[in-house]
């Protein structure tokens, strides 16, 4: 008998016997994965296989943009639009001051290079990657287009790094499931954005601290999620699933070691730049308070079809937030049985995403390995990633439209309202799945087949300490019923029973 490989268990789901959309899907690939596939035997285990799919469709989203490698980016700004393959990456090596040799955050950039941006406005563990990259870029020669070429592939190879440990990582998350991690190397919407700037680093970094959170590494996790926090500011987010579901859980101590990792993680990183320059280390938070009601987000699309001035566009934004953030808080603690973690992480973002001011077209990379943890299902994936594809063409063409003076080349400020109406409703056709998976966990993939949070760690399995249970109800003979499930249905600890030992060092 053959042995399994130690790098998948032998139960693991075959998405092609559950997804009908996956199965005829794989029918362009050769038909559904054969028992050594399942198995891992071999070289081919999935997650090898994961890994070199991100990497082709990675390449693919870099062929995209050869048209501006080859001249877009320094032709004028139609080009670029046009062929919806712009990118900060190069514009930023000249107009942030890393073709002159200027250190992120301690030297001022000169007006003429960045149009009036004193400091770097990104934080500082981007503003380091940026600075490794420009590194690498120095010792080639070349004129400062070319140069600018360079740089943009230099972030792309490691932007590739980035996007290929978010996939295995998700593809080790679930350990039932290693497969799902294709749905993140196959994103569209990803390849398509994954060099238009750095989120990558955020992106990967969140994936693997959610990975060691899986493995019951609480403090590991939180270093990693600080460390995120430090690149992106939305993985900071992912501490308030967390602290609800610790708290229903009775498991807080587990919590604190998460939340004790992520601050020194992140105070270990930004204090040196706060003491040498605090101008330069605030200029990311003052110029995320400052920004004006920008591309892509709701606040755009009411300002153009009503007229109004939203200056008040942070307050608004924040009180829709705690509303949400609070209706995230109901249903985590109300829930019949404990949500999983993945849910509420991709609720939150995804949240924060539609409330926030802007939505740069990059941004869908944030929630695409969010979307798979918690909701595996191809239909519903790829519906919100067509939404997100025709946003990411639709933004360039109004550009393109803007941009073309007399001539208006491109889309029109009504076709760019409807484009921006459907990033939003893909989204938030995504959250009401996820929020009837919470309500009704019968419908959640992942629970089908018995498993409570897989990607939950200290969290799979255990009792409900602290809970807002719906009032149990009696059918006719007698049988009590929880809504769609009792919560503490699970074979679990007791609840008073201790926690189980952390294996962080």
């Amino acid at each position: 008998m053959t042995r399994a490989s130690p790098t998948e268990p032998p139960t693991a789901v075959r998405p092609t016997e559950e997804d009908r959309v996956s199965a005829a899907g794989s029918e362009l690939l050769g038909g559904p994965v054969g028992r050594r596939g399942v198995g891992g035997t071999g070289w081919w285990n999935p997650f090898r296989v994961v890994a070199l799919v991100a990497i082709g469709m990675f390449a693919l989203g870099m062929v995209q943009k050869l048209p501006c490698y080859n001249g877009g980016w320094f032709t004028g700004e139609t080009s670029q639009y046009i062929h919806a393959c712009y990118s900060d990456i190069p514009h930023l090596f000249s107009g942030r001051g890393f073709a002159d040799g200027l250190v992120p955050y301690l030297d001022r950039i000169p007006e003429h290079l960045s149009g009036g941006m004193e400091y770097l406005e990104y934080p500082v563990l981007t503003g380091a990657f940026m600075q490794v990259a420009a590194w690498l870029t120095a010792p080639l020669s070349g004129d400062v287009q070319e140069r600018e070429q360079l740089y943009w592939m230099v972030n792309a190879g490691m932007l590739m790094v980035c996007a290929v440990v978010t996939a295995v990582c998700v593809a080790r998350t679930h350990r039932r499931r290693p497969w799902d991690g294709l749905l993140v190397a196959l994103a569209p919407a990803a390849a398509l954005t994954a060099t238009i700037n750095w989120d990558l680093l955020a992106v990967a970094l969140t994936a693997l601290g959610m990975l060691l959170w899986a493995r019951s590494r609480p403090l590991a996790a939180g270093l990693l999620l600080g460390l995120a926090t430090a690149a992106k500011l939305y993985p900071a987010l992912l501490l308030g699933p967390l602290l609800l579901l610790c708290w229903r859980a009775g498991r807080m101590r587990p919590f604190g070691r998460a939340l004790f990792g992520a601050t020194a993680a992140w105070l270990c990183v930004n204090i040196p730049v706060m003491l040498a320059s605090w101008d330069g280390w605030s200029k990311f938070y003052t110029f995320s308070q400052e920004r004006p009601v920008d591309f892509g987000s709701v606040w755009l699309l009411l300002q153009q079809r009503t007229g109004w001035n939203l200056e008040d566009a942070n307050d608004y934004a924040t009180v829709l937030m705690a509303l949400g953030c609070a209706g995230i808080a109901a249903l985590a603690l109300a829930a019949p049985r404990r949500p999983r973690f993945a849910t509420l992480a991709f609720l939150v973002v995804a949240l924060f995403i539609l409330t926030n001011k802007v939505y740069s077209p990059q941004y869908v990379l944030w929630l695409v390995p969010l979307a798979v943890l918690a909701r595996p299902r191809w239909r519903d994936f790829l519906i919100w990633q067509a939404c997100e594809c025709l946003y990411f063409l639709g933004i360039w063409m109004y550009l393109a439209y803007t941009g073309s003076g007399d001539d208006h080349h491109g889309l029109p400020p009504g076709g760019y309202q409807v484009v921006i109406l459907i990033h939003l409703l893909g989204t938030l056709y995504l959250c009401a799945v996820l929020v009837r998976d919470a309500l009704r966990p019968d419908h959640d993939t992942v629970r089908r087949d018995g498993s409570d949070d897989p990607g939950g760690g200290i969290l799979d399995g255990a009792s409900d300490v602290r809970a807002f249970r719906p009032r149990a109800r009696h059918s006719a003979k007698g049988a009590v019923h929880w809504g769609a499930e009792d919560p503490n249905s699970l074979a679990a600890p007791s609840p008073s029973a201790p926690e189980p030992p952390s294996r962080d060092p």
